[in-house]
């Protein structure tokens, strides 16, 4: 018997590859896990409850919450980081090394991954292929050549409804109670616009971490040349009073929102590569 591990991060693009998976090696083969971080919106559980019912199988939920933590502040809190180079210290300790750890408890013979049809999720999973080759992994979207928007398509014929972040103009359904520290400048200036009040939340904690760490703690970066030459490079959401020569999203000027990747064990950007000197450093330093 065929054991195939179907990862469900709450949105379109992995909802999919799931059925996908069913379909191929049979629903009786699959299993399906969803990695919560009890920071999604509540939207997410009845998406999640809707592709119950389209599989006819439930979606099994594994945890770093509460066994480690309390909430993902916690994370934030404990390394005195929020989003670097090599991606968030959330998606780590709450994705990625929770998927771990399920994986050397559990026996399968391929974990189904919702990387669509893109160039850019193509080159993910080349490096989740050679660089962890033990993880099995196979990608339903790459074969049938599903892309986000064809995803969509598919849950719309299927009548189940797309989860409501996608509706507000969002690209990705990753923790939206407190807004996605990897959201980039377009993200955040639409949150900031629209649900002000995560804003400021999320802006205090990049202050209180600051203050903490005694020295910048930011989500977003500004990626302009001359930031680069002047190392100036972070970018509060609101103004630091410690740290006026530091940009805030106030001064960037305005971006569309960008797709994210889906958390569903590799959220961040370089999930796939192992973690280097330079990002234990700077995401692990007590």
């Amino acid at each position: 018997m065929c054991k195939v591990i179907c990862w469900f991060s709450g949105g379109v693009t992995s909802a999919v590859a799931g059925k996908k998976a069913s379909e191929i090696y049979g629903i009786n083969n699959c299993r399906f896990i969803m990695i919560d971080t009890f920071n999604e919106d509540e939207d997410t559980y009845r998406f999640k409850n809707d592709c119950e019912k389209w599989y006819g199988k439930k979606i099994e939920t594994i945890s770093a919450i509460p066994e480690k933590y309390n909430n993902i502040v916690e994370v934030w809190e404990k390394y005195l980081s929020l989003n670097v180079a090599h991606g968030a210290i959330c998606s780590s300790e709450l994705k990625r090394e929770i998927r771990k750890r399920w994986q050397k408890e559990n026996e399968y013979d391929y974990q189904v991954f919702g990387f669509e049809f893109t160039k850019k999720e193509f080159n993910r999973a080349l490096s989740l292929s050679i660089n962890y080759p033990e993880s099995k992994p196979i990608f339903p979207l790459l074969l049938f050549g599903l892309d986000k928007k064809k995803c969509i398509e598919i849950l719309q014929n299927a009548e189940i409804e797309i989860p409501r972040t996608y509706k507000l103009g969002f690209h990705n359904n990753n923790c939206f109670q407190t807004g996605c520290v990897q959201g980039g400048i377009g993200y955040w200036q639409k949150m900031k616009e629209e649900f002000p009040n995560k804003f400021l939340y999320m802006a205090d904690i990049e202050h209180d971490l600051t203050n903490r760490k005694g020295k910048p703690v930011t989500m977003l970066k500004d990626q302009s040349k001359a930031a680069k030459i002047s190392g100036k490079i972070n970018v509060f959401l609101k103004k630091h009073p410690d740290y006026p020569e530091l940009k805030s999203l106030n001064d960037m000027p305005k971006c569309e929102v960008k797709p994210l990747f889906e958390c569903n064990g590799f959220c961040g950007i370089n999930d796939l590569n192992d973690q280097n000197k330079t990002e234990l450093e700077i995401n692990y330093a007590e």
